[in-house]
C-alpha cells in the first residue's frame, strides 16, 4: 500500500485528475481480455489501494479472476510477478500469475475471495488469525530468499520519514519546524535508521497488515499487496501486523504475540539477542513505520484526493506517542509531539 515509486508530478497529475485516462485503462483491458478468450464475462471494480494500481473481478459463468490495471510507467508488474512467485515457492498463499501483459500493465490472478482480515477481526477470532498470520511471517523470513530483492537502506527508511516532515506538518497542519525542532527531528530520525539497520535483514514484506491479508479456507491467509519487497529489518513485518494502522490491539495482547514470535525466531535462529532487545527493536522499528504512514495518509489526501487515510492518522499518532513515552532514546520525539500538540491538532482532522 505505502510505497509509491518517486515519478514526476507531469506524469502523475492525468492519474489524478481526470477520467479520460480511466476510460482508455478500461478499454484496454478489455481489448486485451478479449484477445485472450474471455467471453460473455462482467468486470466490476474489487477495490484500490493507495497506489495507482487498481484492481476489478472478472466473472464468467462459474469461474471469478482478479484483473489488476498497473499502469506500467508508475507500477511496474514484474516485481509484483518476481515476488508472488517466492511467496507461492514458500508454500505460502499468493495470487497465481494467470495471464499477463506487461507492456501494457495487465494481470489476471487468482481471486481470494472479498474477506480480509480487517473485515472479520474481533475478540472471538483474533487468535485464530493471528495465529495463521505470524506463521506465515515465520514462513516468509525463514523460507524465502531475499538476497536479490531492493536493500532497506539509510536512504529509503530516511526517504520515507521525511514523508511526515514534508505532508504532515506544513501541508495537513500548517507547522513549520523552528530550527531547534529541526535538529531534534534529524537526530530522531538518525536514532530510528541506526535501529532498523542493526537488526537482522530477512524479507520484508512491507506492508503486512489486515487488509492485505484474506481470510481463505486452505493455506491461510492470503497475501496480497507485496510488490514492493525489499531485504530489511527482521520486526518491520511484525510490527505492520501487530500495531496496525487499520485497527489497535490491547498492550498486553500485543505483548503476548510479540514474546510468541520472538521465541519462533530464536528458535529459528533469525535473531540472537535477549527480548528486551528485540523488543527495543519492534518499538523503534515501529515508529519509523507509523511517521511514514502518517506521512502518506496526509499525501493521499492532499495529492491524490483520497481523505478517506485521515480516519487512520489519530491511532497511528497514538503508537508514536505511546513509544515515544515509553523508550528513552526517543525522548526528543515524546517533547515534540507535545511542543506542537500534535495529538489535539490530528483528534480535529476527523
Amino acid at each position: 500500500m505505502y510505497c509509491q515509486p518517486l515519478v514526476q508530478d507531469w506524469i502523475i497529475r492525468p492519474y489524478l485528475s481526470t477520467s479520460h485516462h480511466m476510460l482508455e485503462r478500461s478499454r484496454q483491458m478489455k481489448t486485451w481480455l478479449d484477445s485472450l478468450g474471455y467471453r460473455d464475462y462482467t468486470l466490476i471494480a474489487a477495490s484500490e489501494d493507495a497506489s495507482f494500481r487498481s484492481y476489478h473481478r472478472l466473472q464468467m459463468a462459474e469461474q471469478s479472476f482478479i484483473v489488476m490495471d498497473a499502469p506500467p510507467e508508475l507500477e511496474p508488474c514484474d516485481q509484483f510477478i518476481k515476488v508472488a512467485r517466492k511467496i507461492s515457492a514458500a508454500g505460502l498463499s499468493a495470487p497465481e500469475i494467470i495471464q499477463q501483459n506487461l507492456q501494457q500493465g495487465f494481470l489476471v490472478l487468482t481471486d481470494f475471495g472479498n474477506t480480509d482480515y480487517l473485515s472479520v477481526l474481533n475478540d472471538d477470532t483474533e487468535a485464530a488469525l493471528y495465529g495463521d498470520a505470524l506463521s506465515a511471517l515465520s514462513g516468509m523470513q525463514n523460507r524465502i530468499d531475499s538476497d536479490d530483492l531492493p536493500v532497506y537502506d539509510d536512504a529509503l527508511l530516511n526517504r520515507e520519514m521525511d514523508l511526515f516532515h514534508d505532508w504532515f506538518l506544513p501541508q495537513l497542519l500548517g507547522v513549520e519546524l523552528t530550527g531547534s525542532q529541526m535538529d531534534c527531528w534529524l537526530s530522531v530520525k538518525q536514532r530510528l535508521v541506526a535501529n532498523a539497520l542493526a537488526q537482522p535483514q530477512v524479507f520484508v514484506h512491507r506492508d503486512y497488515h489486515s487488509r492485505n491479508l484474506m481470510k481463505i479456507g486452505k493455506q491461510n491467509p492470503a497475501i496480497l499487496d507485496f510488490q514492493d519487497a525489499v531485504q530489511g529489518p527482521v520486526t518491520y513485518d511484525l510490527v505492520s501486523l501487530l500495531r496496525d494502522c487499520y485497527i489497535s490491539w490491547p498492550k498486553a495482547r500485543i505483548e503476548h504475540w510479540l514474546k510468541h514470535y520472538f521465541d519462533r525466531a530464536v528458535a529459528n535462529r533469525l535473531v540472537e539477542v535477549e527480548y528486551d532487545q528485540f523488543r527495543h527493536w519492534f518499538n523503534l522499528m515501529g515508529v519509523q513505520r507509523h511517521l511514514k504512514a502518517i506521512g502518506i495518509f496526509s499525501r493521499l489526501h492532499i495529492r491524490d484526493g483520497k481523505p478517506g487515510y485521515l480516519k487512520d492518522i489519530p491511532r497511528t499518532l497514538a503508537y508514536v506517542s505511546q513509544v515515544s513515552a515509553e523508550e528513552a532514546s526517543l525522548a526528543e520525539l515524546e517533547s515534540l509531539i507535545t511542543e506542537l500538540d500534535l495529538s489535539t491538532r490530528v483528534d480535529s482532522l476527523s
